[in-house]
């Protein structure tokens, strides 16, 4: 079902989304047009100086108070359980979900994907396959926003956010940051386009242009760059006096040494690269130089290292053909 007045429906949430948005949409037409004209009749009935018999006015009326209290809360908790259940579905990702990473940065999105493939302004998409995007601002507020996919969420400093969606359609469809992030912030804008499995593969197997040399993976360039930093001289294979090992903790339990506990997710790991003094592990003192890390790496370096640490404890990322090549980070 395509709204000739919206834009094309292109993913799995697009029907759902419009669904939703028309429903709420003629609910509120048709219910502003019922209180209007029920306005107008009263007001033309009962105006000043109208002949009308006001001798015994009604003050209660149970069964049209259920009926005008009743109808709109039926409604109204329909549309909630309806909304919610789209809306946790939309924040749930599959687990085989392909992931790209997304940088936002004034004015333009950086776009990486697991075997290295690079983008800007543009993302390159197998049909028919869920996607997730992974996504961090080097500088403000963003917000990533495909149109005819119906998805959107804001991409901010400091912590990773995500959003997913299957394409379900082939051709060339819009990006757009939807928070106003400076003075050339209408600019800051790309396309995505969703091909076939065979161009695809064939758009993988090139590096994304044949031109260009064959890119590394994200796990790859994580794990060179964790032994440019000489990260493995305190973060080795066993928990030493130095720092403990980082095989396995992804998605563990962590116990800190100001006596919290807190899962190591991807936004935990990166906040432990560069404050680390924030979240120390329990049993450790200061000793990760900081400040040296914070002016050494780039978010697209600590997203590299984050995929490494993450790929330690066995969690694949999604291949980036049609499920035919090995997941990055497979044990």
């Amino acid at each position: 079902m395509n709204w000739k007045f919206a834009p094309e429906q292109a993913s799995n949430f697009a029907l759902q989304h419009d669904l939703i948005f028309y429903t709420i949409t003629i609910l509120t037409i048709l219910f502003t047009i019922i209180v209007g004209v029920m306005v107008a009749v009263f007001v033309v009935k009962y105006r000043r100086g109208k002949v009308a018999d006001r001798s015994n006015p009604v003050h209660d009326n149970h069964k049209l108070e259920l009926m005008f209290l009743g109808i709109p809360t039926l409604l109204g908790l329909a549309i909630f359980g309806w909304s919610t259940k789209v809306y946790l579905d939309m924040r749930t990702p599959p687990k085989d979900a392909y992931e790209v990473f997304v940088i936002g940065k004034q004015w333009m999105w950086h776009l990486q994907h697991p075997n290295g493939i690079r983008e800007n302004n543009e993302l390159h998409l197998p049909i028919n396959r869920p996607v997730k995007l992974t996504m961090i601002s080097q500088d403000v507020i963003h917000a990533f926003y495909l149109p005819q996919m119906r998805v959107q969420y804001h991409v901010v400093p400091g912590r990773y956010t995500s959003l997913w969606f299957t394409p379900t359609k082939e051709g060339r469809f819009n990006i757009f940051c939807t928070i106003h992030c400076g003075t050339q912030h209408s600019e800051m804008g790309g396309y995505a386009y969703v091909l076939n499995e065979k161009e695809f593969q064939d758009w993988t197997a090139s590096g994304g242009n044949r031109f260009r040399p064959k890119p590394t993976s994200v796990v790859a360039q994580g794990k060179q760059l964790f032994e440019d930093l000489h990260c493995n001289d305190c973060h080795g294979d066993k928990d030493t006096q130095k720092g403990p090992s980082l095989n396995g903790i992804f998605n563990t339990v962590r116990k800190l040494e100001n006596g919290q506990t807190v899962v190591a997710d991807e936004g935990h790991i990166r906040q432990s690269i560069i404050q680390p003094y924030d979240r120390l592990t329990k049993g450790y003192g200061v000793s990760m130089p900081v400040y040296e890390y914070k002016t050494q790496v780039s978010e697209e370096q600590i997203l590299a290292l984050v995929q490494f640490v993450r790929s330690l404890s066995g969690v694949p990322q999604a291949a980036p053909t049609m499920g035919q090549a090995k997941p990055e980070g497979g044990q």
